[in-house]
């Protein structure tokens, strides 16, 4: 790709698995999720975008979803299965609407929708007002910490719920995130909350009970609305659930993969 070098990770060998991450963390959010599908027969794939971990872009025009596609081309891959957090969900969903024959299946986690609404409460409004003031004052240290709050914590949690090396990993793939330069030159991705019924891959939806209310509120529209979905809420769980209860997500990963394992798993070209 001209101007950007993404960098990433690959484990195993078979039908490929391709995890994308959310818009606070990098490839390594997914290291347990990888393990598991390598281990049972998956190729698996993650890979930093632009602007994340890694990876090196100048500020050009560019699109995520044409990224996506040299990344599979890179791996002759015609079709995978896509598993995607926050803004990498909304990335394997436009790719889905763009691309149905290329997608074998889906699990979206806390995800984001080109075009969906968004609403906060009073409690969640007020963690987004400290957010754009550490990023008014040009705070990254604070900022990142508030982001914590806001996505590893969840917004009407305490803060500091989540500790230990799951934190320190959210705060090193945030920083690397916050420090590299804007990209300002991104080409916008067309509307697809309104077509989200176009998506008939097989697809498993999950949110946490602590993330924010518009992306709980989201999950049950998509959940009513996707006609080959079936949906999770895990409870007492935030937006990053694959770093915070990485038992859960790789049991219902494992779950999700044997059951596409059991089918045809090649799309059909015509979709």
């Amino acid at each position: 790709m001209d101007g950007a070098t993404l960098t990433g990770v690959e484990l195993g060998d078979g039908l490929p698995v391709v995890f994308l991450h959310a818009g606070v963390c990098d490839h390594r959010m997914w290291h347990d999720q990888m393990r598991l599908a390598a281990d049972n027969g998956w190729h698996a794939i993650a890979y930093d975008r632009r602007g994340y971990g890694d990876a090196v872009s100048a500020d050009e025009p560019f699109s995520h979803l044409d990224d996506l596609e040299a990344v599979l081309d890179a791996f002759d891959i015609h079709a995978a299965i896509f598993v995607g957090c926050s803004m990498g969900g909304g990335l394997a969903v436009d790719f889905a609407l763009k691309n149905p024959g290329r997608v074998i299946g889906l699990v979206l986690i806390g995800t984001s929708i080109t075009g969906a609404p968004w609403t906060a409460t009073a409690e969640e409004s007020a963690i987004e007002m400290a957010e754009e003031d550490a990023w008014e004052r040009g705070d990254l240290d604070l900022l990142n910490k508030v982001q914590a709050h806001e996505w590893l914590d969840g917004p009407r949690a305490q803060s500091g719920r989540v500790g230990g090396s799951t934190r320190e990993l959210f705060l090193d793939m945030n920083a690397k995130a916050l420090a590299k330069p804007a990209l300002t030159r991104e080409e916008p991705r067309p509307d697809a909350w309104s077509r989200v019924d176009a998506v008939t891959a097989p697809t498993m939806l999950i949110v946490g009970d602590e993330d924010f209310t518009a992306l709980i509120e989201r999950h049950e529209h998509l959940s009513e609305t996707m006609p080959n979905s079936f949906a999770a809420v895990l409870e007492g769980v935030a937006h990053i659930p694959s770093i915070e209860r990485p038992d859960l997500i790789n049991r219902m990963l494992d779950e999700f993969l044997d059951a596409l394992a059991g089918e045809d798993l090649e799309p059909d070209d015509d979709e």
